[in-house]
């Protein structure tokens, strides 16, 4: 742990000529526990990136970490090309666009040619732009679809996804030798734009973007002809005029968008969690539809990298999970171009692990193996990117991930919003035109598949101790594994840090396939199955359910049953 009085004293000292830093630092005076939270420890940077909350101290988002982590990219960089440029972006939240330029001004003075979106713009569209120009590294100001007080860095490989565990470790190490006050170079913006070291990304880039996109849809003629009615809610982010723009050059005719969401605002005034996820992002749109119904109802997060969506089903919206869209995603995907006669002969389809396992089902169907990678969509970027180091990206039908993460397409590396909110409205009209909602064809799938119920609990450890406390849950749960969950006998146990397999009945281990990561897996006798894992961008450890039955409701029991047997087996 850090010294932290006496970095709070050189932090004093070193932010004179920032008055709103400093203030904040005076006004925490003699307060032993906010002093504590800001400067316990540093910002970790992973393969997310930074993410923190706004504010002063080490532990925190603001110009002396966000610059200190620039200058170990830009060391880090220097380490590995004699000449290198980064392509920049930022979204809706507060100080982002701040953040993007001082990030521009470091990677400037050291020489480097930086590539910046003049306007904020999504995610997506950062990844493409490294992919696009050539770059070596991308940074992207974000932090998803955290609340208001967070903000974040997202650093990306020359392959346009998120660096990956190595590249993330030696960045690091070039971070920690960086002096926040004294250790970092910077030029003025302007500057930098006079002698052509910063570069504004023009509106073509945008549009080749917007151009790739718009050859996803596999029924477009279904698209010009439905009337199908759709609200829109960007929730305060960067997806208003990417995804307006894509669904209405597609032909979609009816789509209002939610006022109150539709401008930027990093405060997030009417969802304070802006997660598609959350029902309560809805709210706003639900509210609209006492007007006129609507048939769909379309939520993207800040940085526009996930989508959600809530269904029209007798005159009620109903919430559906990532890991249900994936699968609805899957099952159209696979079906209408099969039907087209434009799926590949040796489909590929990747998803994080943690997903509902129901999609490999429906994937095998037509003829598909899907690639389970771990949690992190660099993951899904680096099967995609390996695809097209053989030849054969042609292949690539989707890759998603169970937290409304989804990537139709190779134009990104990088989960896409603007992508998938386009795939889901088509779908939805196509089904639409069949006389189905989306609710009615996961009611056949699960009549096909089987019922399958995926649950998600997250359980939030803020501060210095919430660190601790995670640590010892799962160092705990590792070294006693249960020998069942909610009545079910545990068959097999996966410890990812350990890299075994463990089958409990014989006692034999085998070797597991992933990288070594904090997670632990559980499969149960009735095919159901758990996981454990803290997140990797937020204090919190995340378990996932899936939860098998003879009917829904059965499915749906099983998930709730075993949720209170892992809340019981973690002591949460």
């Amino acid at each position: 742990m850090n010294d932290v009085n006496k970095l709070y004293e050189i932090w004093l000292e070193g932010t004179k000529d920032n008055t709103e830093i400093h203030d904040e630092l005076l006004a925490i005076k003699d307060n032993d526990d906010e002093i504590l939270d800001r400067f316990y420890r540093n910002l970790e940077f992973g393969t997310a990136g930074l993410r923190g909350v706004l504010g002063a101290g080490t532990n925190r988002m603001n110009t002396y970490t966000v610059c200190q982590a620039t200058q170990g990219l830009t060391d880090y960089l220097g380490s590995k090309y004699e000449s290198a440029s980064v392509a920049v972006g930022y979204d809706s939240r507060i100080n982002s666009d701040v953040f993007s330029k001082q990030c521009a001004q470091v990677l400037a003075a050291n020489g480097i040619k930086v590539y910046i979106y003049p306007n904020l713009i999504p995610t997506p569209l950062v990844s493409y732009a490294v992919m696009r120009l050539k770059c070596q590294s991308g940074v992207v100001i974000t932090a998803s679809h955290n609340p208001s007080k967070y903000n974040g860095y997202k650093c990306y490989d020359p392959a346009g996804y998120q660096m990956t565990e190595e590249a993330a470790g030696e960045t690091y190490a070039f971070i920690q030798k960086v002096d926040m006050f004294d250790g970092v170079k910077k030029i003025p913006f302007e500057e930098g734009l006079e002698k052509g070291l910063i570069e504004y990304i023009s509106d073509d880039i945008v549009e080749e973007f917007y151009a790739k996109v718009l050859t996803r849809p596999i029924n477009p003629e279904i698209i010009k002809d439905s009337d199908i009615k759709i609200i829109y809610t960007p929730l305060n982010g960067t997806g208003n005029i990417p995804v307006r723009t894509v669904l209405s050059r597609a032909g979609f005719k009816n789509i209002r968008v939610v006022p109150e969401q539709e401008m930027p605002n990093g405060k997030f005034p009417t969802c304070p969690y802006p997660n598609p996820e959350i029902k309560q992002v809805f709210e706003c749109a639900i509210a609209m539809t006492k007007e006129e119904k609507a048939d769909l109802l379309l939520a993207t997060d800040p940085d526009c990298d996930r989508v959600g969506i809530a269904v029209l089903v007798d005159g009620e919206y109903v919430l559906l999970s990532g890991n249900d869209v994936g699968v609805l995603l899957a099952e159209y995907m696979f079906s209408a171009r099969k039907e087209k006669g434009t799926l590949p002969e040796n489909p590929a389809m990747t998803k994080s692990f943690v997903s509902t396992p129901l999609v490999d089902k429906v994937a095998t169907k037509y003829g598909c193996k899907v690639t389970d990678v771990l949690t992190g969509f660099k993951y899904v970027g680096e099967f995609v990117a390996n695809l097209e180091k053989d030849g054969e990206e042609d292949r690539f039908v989707m890759g998603f991930e169970e937290s409304y993460g989804y990537l139709i397409g190779t134009h990104a590396r990088d989960k896409d919003a603007v992508a998938a909110s386009l795939m889901v409205c088509e779908m939805a009209a196509y089904y639409k035109s069949k006389g189905k909602t989306l609710v009615d064809v996961l009611d056949d799938i699960y009549a096909e598949h089987g019922n399958c119920v995926d649950k998600l609990y997250n359980f939030m450890f803020e501060g210095a101790s919430g660190m601790v406390k995670m640590s010892e849950i799962m160092s705990a749960t590792r070294n006693n594994p249960p020998k069942e969950l909610a009545g079910f006998e545990v068959v097999k146990v996966s410890d990812f840090e350990a890299g075994t397999i463990t089958d409990t009945r014989t006692g034999e281990k085998e070797p597991l396939s992933f990288p070594k990561s904090n997670i632990l897996s559980y499969v149960l006798s009735d095919g159901s199955t758990a996981i454990v894992r803290p997140s990797g961008t937020e204090p919190k450890i995340k378990v996932y359910i899936a939860g098998c039955g003879k009917t829904k409701e059965d499915a749906a029991q099983t998930a709730e049953n075993i949720g209170e047997a892992m809340k019981k087996l973690l002591r949460i």
